[in-house]
């Protein structure tokens, strides 16, 4: 026997697309426009005025939009509609439903998703290129109602930076759908996911080719001592900061957040907080005699709490200052893949164990059975590693120097 109440179930009233009206018994129904623009929950009844003689005349009534109230809620306000009817009260006149609330706008719905999850990110950096991407490229969607925004939409974002930047329109692709699924979860979203990759997006993007982890372009170690006197000879914030990361081995990220604060010159130690570090713990990184030479004339000259600050007073140096750097200095390598030079150069010009160039890189130990048992950051040797690669690399500033050690 068919069922004559609950028909619908919530996935089908998700992907129900024909117009009309879809009846989940006992005088509710889903109505869909004739265009699909239009899903809402209706109530249908037979109401008969004083005075009025047969059945009654056959009344619709409005219980929200199917975007806002889903199909449980949709079925509570249709229960108590009835009740209505079945004590003859008209349910038209106490309106005992809640007032459909306003759809938040795709940039209210990321700004709330931004806002929710930046407590748990490490780096600033994250908040602001979650900011940046869905303001600057979802411009075009960002005054529409999460529950409208479509796939062509999605689509016509995605298209001019897919071969462009691909990195970049991944990951905009991924944050649109996080947004998207947040709206779903809060109930503003009954459709499926405009910005799903499998089994939608993928069949209409180029799938992108993976790219090989962990190998960043890096200038062969025989000539970081010529990169650094080029640099030595620019004398600019970007190139001092350059320079900084390379004798530290540090990433670009630690060298260009540096704070005053994290310095001690006294000792020749620069203390990394472990909320700047991406293994998340503290990390103590040795001055060579060159590293506090930069550093003690950018004391002379600082006037505010960042060692390498940049144009905007309070700002740090822009993310892909250093990078830039390199172009125009036409160097074919990364500012990561230097961190890959001084391993080399640690591996092929020096005798200190393995460990030891780990440490000195802020790598995390993989072994878990050998890091539990390893508690030393083994300071002492890494400061006269440091000091030995710095000499390295600057000796091309010296030609004494450079000409005993050849």
């Amino acid at each position: 026997m068919p069922r004559t109440t609950n028909r619908l179930s919530a996935r089908t009233v998700s992907t129900l697309t024909k117009p009309g009206r879809h009846a989940d018994g006992g005088g509710l129904y889903l109505s869909i426009s004739s265009d699909g623009s239009r899903r809402r929950w209706v109530y249908l009844f037979r109401w008969r005025e004083p005075g009025q003689t047969g059945a009654g005349k056959l009344r619709e009534m409005g219980l929200g939009s199917a975007s806002t109230v889903n199909l449980a809620r949709a079925r509570e306000l249709a229960t108590a509609a009835r009740v209505h009817v079945a004590n003859g009260v008209n349910p038209l006149a106490v309106r005992d439903v809640v007032p459909e609330k306003r759809m938040p706008t795709f940039s209210e719905m990321a700004e709330e998703v931004v806002s929710s999850l930046e407590t748990g990110w490490k780096n600033p950096k994250h908040r602001d290129q979650w900011r940046m991407t869905l303001t600057r490229y979802c411009e075009p969607i960002g005054s529409v109602p999460v529950d409208q925004v479509t796939t062509e939409q999605v689509l016509a974002i995605l298209k001019p930076l897919w071969p462009k930047v691909p990195e970049t329109a991944s990951r905009l692709r991924g944050r649109i759908e996080k947004v998207l699924d947040a709206a779903r979860a809060k109930g503003h979203r009954t459709a499926e996911n405009p910005a799903r990759w499998r089994g939608h997006l993928d069949h209409l993007l180029p799938r992108r080719q993976k790219l090989t982890r962990g190998h960043h372009k890096a200038l062969p170690y025989q000539e970081v001592p010529a990169l650094i006197a080029r640099l030595h000879q620019s004398g600019s914030i970007s190139a001092l900061c350059l320079e900084f990361a390379i004798l530290t081995a540090a990433r670009s990220g630690e060298a260009m957040g540096a704070h005053w604060s994290e310095i001690d010159l006294d000792r020749g130690v620069w203390t990394v907080p472990k909320e700047r570090m991406k293994a998340g713990r503290e990390h103590r990184v040795p001055l060579s005699g060159r590293a506090r030479e930069i550093l003690a004339g950018l004391r002379e000259v600082s006037q505010g709490e960042l060692v390498f600050p940049g144009n905007k007073p309070g700002r740090p140096l822009s993310t892909m200052a250093l990078e830039m750097l390199l172009r125009r200095m036409i160097v074919d390598a990364t500012v990561h893949g230097f961190r890959s030079a001084f391993r080399d150069w640690a591996a092929e010009q020096t005798s200190v164990p393995r460990e030891v160039a780990e440490v000195a890189l802020a790598h995390t130990n993989k072994d878990k059975v050998e890091a539990a048992y390893f508690r030393t950051d083994l300071f002492e040797k890494r400061r006269s590693l440091m000091e030995e690669w710095s000499d390295f690399c600057t000796r091309s500033l010296c030609p004494l120097s450079a000409h005993l050690m050849e």
